[in-house]
């Protein structure tokens, strides 16, 4: 890996409690990131089907599920995350041969310019403060001709869930996301004047509420800023389920929509 010494790792303590988080389900992940399978497979779409010779790095690996597909394709992975206990994961699965880990934030990548072919980023940007931050920086490590590819979830993702809670009390417990427009607005700031963005739904069904949270909390997505910490009581939780019956189907299941920025970077 070609680091760069002035620009060595450094965590927030926000970030060091997201990393805690997706820590926390490293080892639950895979069994609730059905939807993060989804859009991962809907963003290796955009990227060449032949990568050998190609250095790709993988932002926010988790547990290395897409870094070994990627590797399969003849790339050299390096697999970077907040969370080492990710790492740990993604290096049981894919192994040393071909693959370096990292542990870093994306707004601050030790990585020297022009360093790698490709940037492949699914489902990670969203956690990052200010979106323009971690694009700079994956248009600084893109060598030329190079190319990001990155998923970020957008506004009007989980209002299904959003509005149940707002039934209950007026705390924040489902994380907001930024406009598709404001990604336009980050790339632009980040300096990135040739790139494509798409937007696209994607809807999963459950039995209840709760298993949608469950789900949530499977994966590690259960940071919000500016939360102060509380117990959410068993009465609230079934006012929220309460609630969420009026989006129900004909069949009973439940609707969780996600709303989706796919995005190139061409350098």
């Amino acid at each position: 890996m070609d680091l760069a010494p002035e620009r060595l790792p450094f965590i927030s303590q926000r970030k060091a409690r997201i990393a805690d988080a997706f820590g926390k389900a490293a080892h639950s992940y895979d069994r609730h990131a059905a939807f993060q399978r989804d859009v991962g497979q809907h963003l290796l779409t955009y990227l060449p089907s032949d990568l050998r010779g190609a250095v790709v790095l993988d932002l926010g690996c988790g547990t290395g599920f897409f870094s070994e597909q990627i590797r399969r394709r003849g790339a050299q992975v390096i697999c970077a995350d907040l969370s080492q206990n990710m790492l740990d994961k993604a290096r049981q699965r894919c192994g040393n041969s071909g693959v370096e880990y990292c542990q870093c934030d994306a707004e601050a990548l030790p990585l020297a310019d022009e360093s790698v072919d490709f940037v492949f980023s699914s489902l990670a940007l969203q956690w990052c403060e200010l979106l323009w931050i971690p694009l700079q920086e994956i248009k600084r490590v893109l060598k030329p001709g190079g190319g990001g590819y990155f998923s970020t979830l957008v506004s009007g993702s989980l209002n299904e869930l959003k509005q149940a809670w707002a039934e209950v009390d007026s705390a924040r417990h489902v994380n907001s996301f930024i406009s598709g427009n404001a990604v336009k607005i980050a790339l632009a700031q980040a300096g990135c004047t040739q790139y494509r963005i798409d937007l696209r739904s994607f809807g999963l069904w459950y039995d209840s509420a709760m298993h949608l949270m469950k789900d949530l909390k499977g994966i590690g997505a259960t940071h919000i800023d500016e939360r102060a910490d509380r117990v959410v009581s068993r009465r609230m939780l079934t006012q929220v389920e309460a609630a969420y019956r009026k989006f129900a189907s004909r069949e009973g299941l439940l609707p969780a929509t996600y709303q989706v920025c796919f995005g190139v970077i061409h350098q």
